[in-house]
């Protein structure tokens, strides 16, 4: 069964120009596109979203460097989407991504690291709902 994930292509990425390399990387692994949208999140939604780590040293760190330029966010689906993403994406810290992982290939920094992707289906599921309603999920998109 196909199961379905949120990706968001981070400041880092927007302003180096490299969104179609990760966007194509991601196509390239198999994942359909079922939600696209391009947002400028505010320190009130970045909060939001991140808080599950309100409280943690990096919080704030993560919330000014998330509005710090627009961001893309993905709705994908494909088998095992939610592992299979967090794989393709590599580690946290690209000096520890495996080699050919978005992470590895892009990313400056443990906190400067290219894209989110959700970490379980459940929070997969709080995470694609946080920035799409159902309509805007589209099936067959791919």
């Amino acid at each position: 069964m196909k199961e379905r994930t949120l990706a968001i292509i981070k400041p880092d990425c927007m302003q180096k120009k490299l969104e179609g390399k990760v966007i194509d990387h991601l196509l390239q692994k198999g994942f359909d596109i079922i939600g696209m949208k391009m947002v400028h999140l505010t320190k009130e939604t970045a909060g939001a979203f991140y808080a599950v780590h309100k409280g943690r040293p990096f919080y704030d760190e993560l919330v000014n460097f998330m509005t710090e330029s627009a961001v893309i966010v993905l709705a994908l689906q494909r088998e095992n989407a939610v592992s299979y993403l967090r794989e393709v994406i590599g580690a946290t810290d690209p000096a520890e991504a495996a080699e050919g992982t978005i992470r590895r290939l892009y990313a400056e920094s443990k906190g400067r690291n290219t894209i989110h992707a959700s970490d379980s289906v459940e929070n997969a599921k709080i995470e694609l709902g946080f920035f799409f309603s159902e309509k805007e999920l589209i099936e067959n998109a791919g």
